[in-house]
């Protein structure tokens, strides 16, 4: 029997009684929140400085060439961020000063002549140019604070290790992005610093946890961004923002100065540091600068075929935990689908991989720890303090948000590390996983939608919390994966999909991102929606 066609007991009929009360509460809680916010939100300001409509490799190229300086660059972006923070809340922290100091260490490095320009390609490429990343991955002198309150006055005391990566070649950190709770959930709100607003519609979500990342990159604060992803973290919020991000494969770029920090080798395969970015060509540089010594696994210089690559596409994955998928982005994946048979010749075929409809209780075991989820956000963790705060929330005085204290009351119970349900996951999981690998081979890629949804409303998933559940499998199975964006929803909102390769085949995915990207235009200016 074919691992595709593997069968399973029909729903019962508590789980479709369950279904339809969620449906029905989800339904009443949309109509509430789109009474309460409106349909229309702040208006974001049109980007004023053209150089960030550029990708960042030929603004590095512009700035090796002479044709604009370092300095410039940063100047842009800090007006871009003070002109769009005040209504988006996307920005934490800066370090400015600091940035303009090697800004003009950089251009005077390019004035002195003692280098060529091709010699800085190659030892420094990105010589010059601004980026930014979100607050849990650690810069030296900034806080780290994951937006949990216990931690808002934590110092990093050093770069986290992809940070230094990227120093190296040259690029300029300016600052710090926001982030949920602990970075585990998928709409970016705090206590500490609040909540992140779409730039597309400011009534509406950026995802999480890399979501104000996603939100600065989408209004150009800076040139590039570097995300993590632990369950779909890098990708919903890139997606919900009209951007690209990738997730890499397992164990290729390093998890060293996040927190918090994966407690197993199991948890370390799930989380992933990667670029987000506005334009698909600038993935694959960052993703080598990234990998560092694991670079050499990926193979990136290696040519990609776009007619070689054998297509799979899923629409749904079923599962009654989860909203049917939007028509917008249903009628998406067909057009990208119609568009490589037309254009390429390609056929792809459709799979119903009916093991996906587990995805939110595999990844939900096995990202369980032996230390509890309230132990990080909490003095001490304890079923009557987390009611306690929970009532303390409800009128404002809680340091912890509402999710986050759910989150902490719920892993009170469930799977527990070691038991039988968890090894049945783990089991279900390697399943899983083999029949990726065995359906993709070394040239296939499987298109996959990263949310059924485009944007919701402020607090609206938490009446559909298991959404995420298209990202976090990918997780689980240590897979590489690409949102790329296919214009927007019916409501101006971001859609698209993510594309999902084999381990190591990370430059399948960066080729199906440039090729959609010609073909749909890709990143389009909030203010243009």
């Amino acid at each position: 029997m074919n691992a595709t066609e593997i069968t399973y007991r029909p729903i019962s009929l508590k789980l479709k009684v369950m279904h339809v009360v969620r449906l029905t509460v989800a339904a009443i809680a949309r109509l509430f929140f789109r009474l309460y916010y409106g349909n229309e939100g702040e208006k974001v300001p049109p980007i004023t400085d053209d150089i960030l409509k550029e990708p960042a490799i030929e603004v590095a190229k512009k700035i090796r060439n002479k044709e604009i300086t370092s300095v410039e660059v940063l100047e842009a972006c800090i007006r871009r961020i003070k002109n769009v923070n005040s209504i988006l809340n996307c920005f934490v922290e800066d370090r400015f000063e600091l940035a303009m100091k090697e800004a003009r260490e950089a251009d005077e490095l390019i004035r002195s002549g003692t280098k060529t320009s091709e010699q800085l390609a190659s030892e420094k490429p990105f010589l010059g140019v601004p980026f930014t990343t979100k607050d849990c991955i650690s810069v030296k002198g900034l806080h780290q604070t994951a937006g949990v309150v216990l931690r808002k006055d934590f110092i990093a005391e050093e770069d986290a290790k992809a940070i230094s990566l990227v120093k190296e070649k040259g690029a300029i950190i300016i600052g710090l992005t926001n982030v949920p709770e602990l970075c585990m959930w998928w709409e970016t709100h705090n206590h500490i610093f609040g909540r992140t607003n779409n730039p597309y519609n400011t009534t509406r979500i950026v995802g999480g946890s890399s979501g104000g990342e996603a939100c600065l990159q989408a209004v150009g604060g800076s040139c590039f961004g570097i995300g993590s992803d632990i369950g779909g973290s890098i990708r919903m919020p890139a997606y919900f923002n009209g951007i690209f991000g990738h997730k890499p494969s397992k164990f290729v770029v390093s998890n060293h100065g996040q927190y918090p920090s994966p407690e197993s080798e199991l948890h370390d395969s799930f989380l992933s540091i990667g670029p987000m970015t506005r334009f698909a060509v600038d993935l694959k540089p960052i993703l080598k600068i990234l990998s560092g010594e694991n670079a050499s696994k990926l193979n990136l210089d290696e040519p990609v075929d776009i007619q070689k690559i054998k297509f799979f596409y899923q629409i749904s994955n079923d599962a009654p935990t989860v909203d049917a998928v939007d028509v917008d982005i249903i009628t998406a994946m067909k057009t990208v689908v119609e568009y490589l048979k037309v254009q390429h010749q390609i056929t792809a075929e459709e799979k119903k991989i009916k093991q996906l409809q587990k995805s939110i209780a595999i990844w939900l075991s096995t990202m369980k720890s032996e230390k509890l989820f309230g132990e990080f956000i909490m003095t001490k963790d304890t079923v009557a303090l987390i009611l306690l705060e929970t009532v303390k929330n409800l009128f404002g005085l809680s340091g912890n948000t509402f999710i986050g204290l759910v989150t902490s009351l719920i892993d009170h119970g469930g799977v527990s590390v070691g038991d039988e349900r968890y090894h049945h996951y783990l089991k279900s999981r390697e399943n899983l996983e083999k029949t990726f690998t065995d359906m993709l081979g070394d040239n296939g890629v499987f298109l996959y939608p990263t949310h059924p949804t485009p944007a919701p409303y402020h607090n609206e998933p938490i009446v559909k919390p298991f959404n995420f559940s298209y990202t976090a499998i990918i997780n689980s199975l240590g897979l590489p994966a690409t949102t790329i964006p296919l214009g927007l929803s019916k409501e101006g909102l971001p859609i698209g999909l993510q594309v999902v390769a084999n381990h190591n085949q990370d430059r399948l995915c960066l080729a199906v991102a440039e090729e959609l990207e010609k073909a749909f235009g890709g990143w389009i200016e909030p203010q243009k929606a």
